[in-house]
């Protein structure tokens, strides 16, 4: 293993610092463990609140800013954040209006939210939960009942941060969260995997010439283990994967993503985009806004994920509308 730490127990918590200093419009908070703006709470706004194991960046803490999140509550790598964390970031940023708790559908993720959001009620603080479960490769899985969350937690977290941002309510919030997530599907393909400090070794092995095909963002196994591929074949896989599990129709507005796990080059995300939009074009879609880049990874796994939402001329707006965070930015 060759990577840029001290001590394997140290690592998130040294990120953390090391954000800190990157970005003094963050208020960071190691020992309680959370990521807020620097400027929350602000009086009368829903406050956006998500989190969830370290080494998926710039998920969650990079996109807290305004437009997206108020807090991002970090646990340990691939491992879910704690109740009294998650609780510490609802009570910093709460300002009177209730908090969108945003929770990828991981069972610890879940069980720790649902406790912070009863610990919350005690505090006589309102919390909606949003749950995404985008990932249309497997159910019941690794880690989950039901679906996994993937790359729509940054579409949600996009599009929701916007409405809030806006002063939408706590039920307007919390319900265009969810329309985004119904909407979406995602889908991934490996070709190596990602190694945690911790353990110093690969989370699984891959030969030479093969890709795990609808694999999970903490190296969860997908529908198969399949030989390599040209890019153009792998992106019929991807766009027919997410295409088959949720249709689109003809000249339906599409946002986008193809997202990278962390250790694929942007120049191959690129290619892979091209192959996509021309399989999504001959599928009768439209690409109507698009992201490309690593934005929801898996440390340094080699791969991509594709998301694809059914968007509306409100979601395009949401999505259009100003964000200032370290990983995502556009705007006034």
């Amino acid at each position: 293993m060759k990577k840029f730490i001290n001590d394997p127990a140290d690592v998130v918590r040294e990120a953390l610092a090391g954000l800190a200093a990157a970005h003094p419009e963050l208020r960071v908070d190691v020992e309680a463990g959370f990521v807020a703006r620097a400027g929350a709470p602000r009086p009368g706004k829903v406050a956006l609140v998500s989190g969830g194991g370290s080494g998926h960046e710039p998920l969650h803490a990079g996109f807290v800013g305004p437009g997206m999140l108020d807090a991002a509550c970090p646990g340990e790598v691939f491992t879910s954040p704690v109740p009294d964390q998650i609780l510490a970031a609802t009570l910093a940023v709460h300002a009177g209006a209730g908090v969108v708790h945003i929770v990828k559908n991981y069972t610890g993720d879940v069980m720790n939210f649902e406790m912070a959001a009863e610990l919350a009620d005690e505090e006589r603080i309102q919390v909606e939960t949003v749950l995404v479960d985008d990932d249309v490769a497997v159910e019941d899985s690794t880690w989950t009942a039901g679906r996994r969350g993937t790359g729509a937690t940054l579409l949600v977290e996009k599009i929701a941060g916007a409405l809030a941002e806006e002063g939408g309510s706590l039920r307007a919030v919390a319900e265009i969260g969810r329309t985004v997530n119904e909407r979406s599907a995602s889908f991934a393909v490996a070709l190596t995997a990602g190694t945690t400090p911790a353990a110093g070794k690969p989370g699984f092995d891959l030969a030479d010439d093969e890709m795990e095909v609808g694999v999970g963002i903490h190296g969860e196994p997908g529908r198969s283990r399949q030989h390599m591929r040209p890019a153009r074949e792998v992106a019929a896989l991807v766009v027919d994967a997410v295409l088959g599990a949720k249709p689109v129709a003809a000249g339906e507005p599409l946002i986008v993503l193809v997202n990278g796990l962390g250790g694929t080059p942007l120049m191959e995300l690129y290619l892979m985009f091209g192959e996509i939009s021309r399989r999504l074009d001959d599928a009768g879609a439209r690409i109507a806004r698009s992201l490309v880049g690593n934005y929801v990874t898996s440390l340094d796994m080699a791969g991509l994920s594709l998301t694809v939402c059914r968007a509306d001329d409100e979601l395009l707006r949401l999505w259009d509308a100003p964000v200032r965070t370290p990983a995502l930015r556009w705007g006034a």
